[in-house]
């Protein structure tokens, strides 16, 4: 049975102070902190290298090709990846994968100094990207071995990720400084090597953690990883059947925030085309850069606002009230901000739909964790993981189809609108039954 509320004697600041108290939750969020910064630095120079690069006219449909490029692919592969992490010691994915990426990025910079070709470019980008996905599912996977009271899982939802989101947005803001400062390869070389040492730091914070601290925990002996790939598919299905006859609740909860994430993509390209061609000149690469990491802190902001009303939130109005309350503000946000076109409402807008979008993903991964036994745990946020890239992507090439390279769309924000208010209307039917 699902937990709505923690104990009424469980404070929110004792929960925070009790897990901060932790030192296993310490750890695991110091490397979830340097992962997720090591992100933000790298993503943007996927940015500036793919979207503004000053003798480039970027649009909607090359944007979609770019996170198709980088996502879909291990978006195939991500279900098995899962059966990976309920094999294999969650510490030991954490510390590969960190020093995978760092090899990798290093690499990269050295040749975009000779003069990579692109295609080369987005093949590192889809391993690195794809070594991301896998790490931020074991990093879920692994929380509630590091929370031992249930009563703060919720807090815990609300601390971790959103903080980890904050470190990937000052990534992104020192990635995005250091294209303002440099211009072509020389910029992307920059922050690619930054990348790689910061990667290199968060291997280094995952050392000391215990071997088997992160799970999972094996019942029978580990099979040989041929055995174990062969046995991949069957696996898989018996994860999927768990979350489907077990697990209602985080089905409920992963069909609405896969529909918030279908909106949250589409806006992205909107606002990716308005502080390119509408609040900045087309030619003024410097100023859309800006506008746009001006764009990224104030969703920052919004994360953070979310982490911290969240565990509150959930104690007033319980995990489906405030999953329902994220999407019917999101309903009543996007047109009331969006419809102007102009640059402060819409900044207004992104800090709005950071507190929606990171509120209904606390709800859900807390949901998730909550349903699901941790031996198929690692599967299930595997399958969470692929809904939440296939979304985007479906959603950029939706908005490449329909929207005007300024990015000024009526239709597009109403039907958006329309969405997060129908998503609000069905979930909150659905959670009511029994």
């Amino acid at each position: 049975m699902i937990t709505e509320r923690p104990p009424r004697e469980a404070t929110l600041p004792g929960l925070l102070l009790g897990l901060l108290r932790g030192p296993g939750f310490r750890r695991l969020l110091t490397v979830r902190l340097l992962s997720q910064l090591s992100d933000g630095v790298f993503q943007a120079s996927l940015a500036t290298y793919a979207l503004f690069s000053p003798d480039k006219q970027s649009s909607p449909a090359e944007i979609a090709v770019a996170l198709a490029v980088v996502m879909l692919p291990f978006s195939v592969v991500g279900p098995f990846t899962g059966v990976m992490l309920d094999r294999w010691r969650r510490r030991q994915v954490l510390l590969t994968g960190n020093l995978l990426r760092c090899a990798l990025c290093l690499s990269t910079a050295l040749l975009l100094l000779g003069g990579l070709p692109r295609w080369a470019f987005y093949a590192a980008a889809l391993v690195v990207i794809g070594v991301n996905r896998f790490i931020l599912a074991g990093l879920s996977a692994a929380l509630p071995r590091v929370v031992p009271d249930p009563s703060a899982l919720v807090t815990a939802n609300a601390v971790s990720p959103t903080l980890g989101t904050v470190a990937a947005t000052v990534g992104g803001s020192l990635g995005l400084v250091g294209g303002v400062l440099a211009t072509g390869s020389a910029a992307t070389a920059l922050t690619v090597g930054l990348s790689a040492l910061l990667y290199l730091v968060a291997a280094l914070a995952v050392r000391p953690i215990a071997p088997d601290e992160l799970g999972p925990d094996l019942h029978l002996e580990l099979p040989p990883l041929r055995q174990a790939l062969a046995t991949a598919w069957n696996d898989l299905r018996a994860g999927l059947r768990h979350l489907l006859r077990e697990c209602r609740p985080a089905v409920r909860a992963l069909a609405a925030v896969s529909l918030a994430r279908f909106c949250y993509g589409v806006l992205t390209v909107v606002v990716l085309m308005l502080c390119r061609y509408t609040f900045n000149r087309a030619e003024d690469v410097d100023g859309g850069l800006a506008t746009l990491g001006l764009t990224v802190v104030m969703s920052a902001v919004g994360f953070f606002l979310a982490a911290a009303a969240s565990p509150w939130a959930t104690r007033r109005f319980g995990l489906h009230g405030w999953l329902t309350i994220c999407l019917a503000g999101a309903a009543v946000s996007v047109p009331t901000l969006g419809l102007t076109f102009r640059e402060a409402p819409v900044m207004a807008a992104a800090l709005l739909l950071g507190v929606v979008t990171q509120g209904s993903k606390i709800c859900t991964d807390t949901l998730v964790q909550e349903s699901v036994e941790d031996e198929y745990r690692g599967r299930v946020f595997s399958v969470y993981d692929v809904l939440m890239n296939v979304s985007y992507v479906a959603a950029a090439a939706a908005t490449a189809l329909v929207l005007p390279l300024d990015g000024r769309s009526v239709p597009v924000l109403l039907t958006l609108s329309g969405l997060y208010a129908l998503g609000a209307v069905l979930y909150f039917r659905a959670s009511r039954r029994p």
